[in-house]
């Protein structure tokens, strides 16, 4: 009997906490949340040398953060940090780094310690894509793109989470794609490395939630495919409804949804809708949907660049 009123009890306790969070929900839907100020927090980015890393960085710039800039390309990693100068950062710092190697990673994050301080804000960015089906991808290439969009998440978490956990302060940023809530077709090594990515995020939140760390926030962005170069010659088969996204929007959001701590951040929001139908239509009715959309031919004609780091 006892057990049963305990279970009831934790029911409870459950569904009240399921409505809250559903009014929470609703009500910052009509009236957004409060922004934070980032203004001297350490914002670490990696794949800072262009693209999406580019125009995030000279987004915090003008929020008066400390840049910490990551990218394999070092000429266009020293551009974007004389760029985030001339956008008004005061201190800004450029390291070339492949994230794709743990040990470099690690070297160049107690670089960063030493002469720049604790990261506060570190924004897994850095991506890579091959754009080949999976039998006519090398291994090597499948390698790199499970090292590059998911594995060095974990070896920057390991570097810098430490700090923020002894701070109880911080927030982890990982830019995701939709292709890790949903797969498509001719990227299985990219949807793999994302899914996976979207997996490590929320269990590092769930970890830290459960540890009673709540000054450690998390932000899980999945944009559709955003003109930044890396999808060159991508097509949407309904873009009214899934679009390509104009990375000055896509930033924007990205930004808010970060100032703002919101866990999930998906683009378009039809994304939510078609992560919500995947998760009960039968399989042939969701892949019905996906063909009518151009969800899952989304490659044909892909001629752009195939790598950011």
């Amino acid at each position: 009997m006892a057990l049963k009123l305990k279970s009831a009890k934790k029911l409870f306790i459950f569904l009240g906490k399921s409505v809250l969070a559903l009014v929470e929900t609703v009500v910052f839907a009509i009236i957004p949340k409060p922004r934070k100020n980032v203004a001297g927090e350490i914002v670490l980015i990696t794949g800072a040398g262009s693209g999406l890393g580019r125009l995030l960085a000279l987004k915090f710039a003008q929020l008066g953060s400390v840049l910490v800039l990551w990218d394999i390309n070092q000429e266009n990693n020293e551009e974007t940090c004389k760029m985030a100068g001339e956008a008004g950062a005061t201190r800004v710092y450029a390291y070339t780094c492949d994230c794709s190697r743990k040990e470099e990673v690690y070297r160049v994050a107690n670089q960063v310690k030493k002469e720049v301080g604790d990261v506060s804000i570190l924004i897994n960015n850095a991506g890579i894509v091959t754009g080949r089906n999976f039998m006519d991808c090398p291994d090597e290439l499948i390698e790199k793109s499970l090292d590059v969009n998911f594995k060095a998440h974990i070896w920057t978490y390991k570097a810098f989470l430490p700090a923020m956990i002894a701070n109880d302060h911080g927030h982890l940023v990982c830019i995701s794609s939709s292709a890790g809530l949903i797969g498509i077709n001719g990227l299985a090594d990219y949807c793999a490395s994302k899914f996976a990515a979207n997996g490590f995020a929320e269990s590092i939140f769930l970890e830290s939630f459960a540890k009673g760390q709540k000054g450690i926030k998390t932000t899980i962005v999945c944009p559709f495919f955003i003109k930044t170069g890396m999808f060159d010659g991508c097509t949407t088969g309904c873009p009214s409804l899934l679009p390509i996204l104009e990375p000055e929007y896509a930033v924007r959001k990205i930004v808010d949804a970060i100032l703002q701590e919101n866990l999930y951040l998906y683009m378009p929001k039809f994304i939510y809708l078609m992560v919500f139908l995947k998760s009960f239509l039968p399989l042939k009715l969701g892949l019905l949907l996906g063909e009518y959309l151009g969800a899952f031919n989304l490659m044909d004609g892909f001629t752009g660049a195939r790598k950011k780091n």
